[in-house]
């Protein structure tokens, strides 16, 4: 069957996915593509509707809407995999708040463009994560990363925000962050055969590169290089300092500061030896006081409609 499956989340983007189905139906009806779309109700439908169009044959299975939307779609396409089925493509069209996954998969942010790669089929490999523990014992896929600790607290702060959007939610979700800015856990973090015990505020591991639309967690990371990128602070940062990191993170130049770790894996591990792990996976809550979590890159995994790169 050559037929896309377009999984619509109207509530992504604070209601910008709703405004977009007109446009998108107006692109796909002239494109002449056979296709059809799901709109999602409530939390899992993507990954649900993605999961049937894969085993109903479809030739693609299309995330409208943010990271999360596109979260939901990968869960349900992995399950598919798990079983041994033939996947369809993946596509993205790019309508939620950060978008933090296009960009580092090469899908342009613009709906138009972005749907001319589904069009025309140009597809590349690129990589899943698969998170274990908090609420998903069994683990959870994920596209883009995960962020332990600050990174998850922000994201909460911006969630709350109803009057902004774009990446400025991420923004304000920081400053109230580091007005409450708890004191770090200690932690125990093992990869490549190295075990690091640090008091740390916040640990990322990215497939992508971005997050929060606007900090570059891991600048050199790769959708489809096998490995996922580490960005750790090895001890507790005063307000100050944490302010003058995340400005680093604006521009991605933060390896040249001696209190951060970077590092390329395939596997990682991380224990709370005090304190709690709060984690989010591409924005969804995985645990607020988990005690150890266990990350793993499945190389390769599904094909995206992308130009290949990071988006324009």
């Amino acid at each position: 069957m050559n037929k896309i499956k377009i999984i619509l989340n109207p509530i992504s983007g604070m209601g910008n996915g709703a405004k977009q189905l007109p446009f998108i139906r107006g692109i796909f009806e002239r494109s002449g593509i056979n296709y059809d779309i799901s709109i999602t109700e409530k939390v899992w439908d993507a990954a649900v509707f993605a999961k049937e169009a894969a085993l109903g044959g479809y030739s693609g299975v299309v995330a409208a809407g943010g990271d999360g939307t596109c979260n939901e779609v990968i869960n349900g396409l992995m399950e598919v995999r798990a079983d041994g089925e033939k996947l369809p493509f993946f596509g993205i069209l790019p309508i939620g708040r950060g978008n933090d996954f296009a960009y580092g998969a090469g899908v342009p942010s613009d709906v138009s463009k972005a749907s001319e790669l589904i069009i025309s089929a140009k597809v590349s490999p690129f990589d899943v994560g698969l998170i274990e523990g908090g609420d998903y014992p069994d683990g959870r896929f994920f596209v883009n990363g995960i962020g332990i600790g600050f990174d998850t607290m922000v994201g909460l702060e911006a969630a709350k925000l109803k009057f902004l959007h774009g990446s400025i939610t991420y923004a304000w979700g920081a400053i109230v962050t580091l007005f409450k800015y708890p004191r770090a856990p200690s932690l125990r973090v093992h990869f490549n055969g190295e075990t690091m015990d640090v008091d740390s505020s916040q640990v990322s591991i990215l497939n992508g590169s971005r997050m929060g639309g606007t900090f570059f967690m891991a600048p050199n990371g790769k959708v489809d290089d096998g490995l996922l990128d580490l960005c750790m602070p090895v001890k507790h940062l005063s307000r100050i300092n944490m302010i003058k990191l995340m400005i680093q993170y604006t521009k991605g130049t933060q390896e040249s500061n001696p209190v951060i770790k970077m590092a390329k894996s395939t596997k990682y591990n991380v224990k709370a030896v005090t304190g709690n792990l709060v984690c989010h996976a591409d924005g969804e809550t995985i645990c607020i006081d988990g005690k150890e979590l266990k990350v793993e890159c499945f190389p390769n995994a599904i094909r995206i409609y992308s130009k290949g790169g990071l988006a324009d």
